[in-house]
């Protein structure tokens, strides 16, 4: 049995499949800090390059986790373009600002600035308005908007025997938690159930990035969840990994993914905020919250972050106590709004 897209190929914007096809030599961009999803993105966007006779160059300012090692391709992200190509197009994959590049954008500000973008993303909060790109917010990944382009520009899902299928599929598992989270659709499961038939091997997937953590990455989280605190009786649940708490365990920074989906897991709590000490001056928060509840994006906008109404981020500007008495003061607020 032949899983048929057709019915979904037709939101592929005109405008982004003329570019892709127009581009040779492609820089193409994940964000800092990356997931599977812009890791994913970034290597179903080489692979249609590629299989248009085109050379791509995979860019992401922090190197790919070792949670990914496991899916082929993740060596070819490097941390700065190649000074001796001659780039013709930039593609932004999941980043729902080009700030979330990171450092490689702003070393190599010319250039970024220089190339005709394309980007490709699925953010609430992204507001990119040019005519080559596609933001799409009902997307539950942005790999899953790479598998409905390559459908489109005739790159079979099953390229690279099932490399392509597993790294896409990796995205979408990621990003929906294995199917559990309200954005999965049915155009989701479509795009997934012909991942699986392209040779992406869904079980294993999951089970890498869900159901299998390192003794460091459990340490880090049991000294993160033994802060855990509440407020508004139950209604918002919190927690913060400290600056020492990586050294302490032998976990390094990506071993913290995963936290906040834990908190989410409370049964009471409407929002899950996790504070992440960067620096003495700088808090990352990450925000979860339930259906018909706070939006996320509302809760991270105000200190400037983005991302989805179900789950969002921000980097807060300010010691982490300090951050974390403004982020709950609006979580309060924003709670006390729905209880009205």
């Amino acid at each position: 049995m032949t899983i048929d897209l057709r019915p979904w190929l037709a939101a592929v914007p005109e405008g982004t499949l003329a570019a892709l096809a127009a581009a040779r030599n492609v820089l193409i961009a994940s964000h800092e800090n990356p997931d599977a999803d812009t890791l994913g993105a970034g290597l179903g966007i080489a692979t249609i390059v590629e299989a248009r006779g085109g050379r791509p160059t995979l860019v992401c300012s922090d190197p790919v986790p070792p949670l990914y090692d496991f899916l082929d391709g993740m060596d070819r992200f490097v941390t700065d373009p190649d000074s001796a190509q001659a780039y013709d197009h930039l593609v932004v994959v999941d980043c729902g600002t080009l700030d979330r590049i990171g450092e490689v954008r702003l070393r190599h500000r010319e250039l970024f600035e220089r190339l005709p973008a394309i980007v490709i993303d699925h953010h609430a909060s992204n507001d990119e308005s040019r005519p080559t790109s596609w933001v799409d917010p009902a997307a539950a990944a942005t790999c899953e908007l790479v598998a409905l382009l390559a459908a489109r520009l005739g790159v079979p899902l099953d390229a690279g025997r099932g490399s392509l299928a597993a790294a896409l599929m990796a995205g979408i598992v990621m990003d929906t938690a294995t199917f559990a989270h309200p954005n999965a659709t049915p155009r989701t499961l479509a795009v997934s159930a012909a991942l699986v038939e392209a040779g992406a091997p869904l079980s294993e997937i999951s089970r890498r990035l869900y159901r299998s953590k390192p003794d460091v990455q459990l340490r880090l989280f049991g000294r993160v969840l033994d802060r855990l605190g509440t407020a508004v009786g139950g209604r918002i649940i919190y927690s913060a990994q400290l600056a020492g708490d990586l050294d302490a365990t032998g976990a390094i920074q990506p071993h913290s993914e995963g936290i906040i989906d834990l908190l989410a897991q409370s049964e009471t709590a409407d929002v899950a905020i996790l504070f992440k000490e960067q620096s003495p001056t700088v808090t990352r928060i990450s925000v979860r919250t339930k259906p018909g509840g706070v939006d996320a994006v509302a809760l991270t906008g105000a200190f400037g972050g983005g991302g989805h109404s179900r789950a969002a981020g921000a980097t807060v500007e300010a010691p982490l106590d300090e951050a974390r008495r403004r982020v709950l003061a609006e979580a309060e607020r924003l709670v006390a709004i729905l209880r009205a």
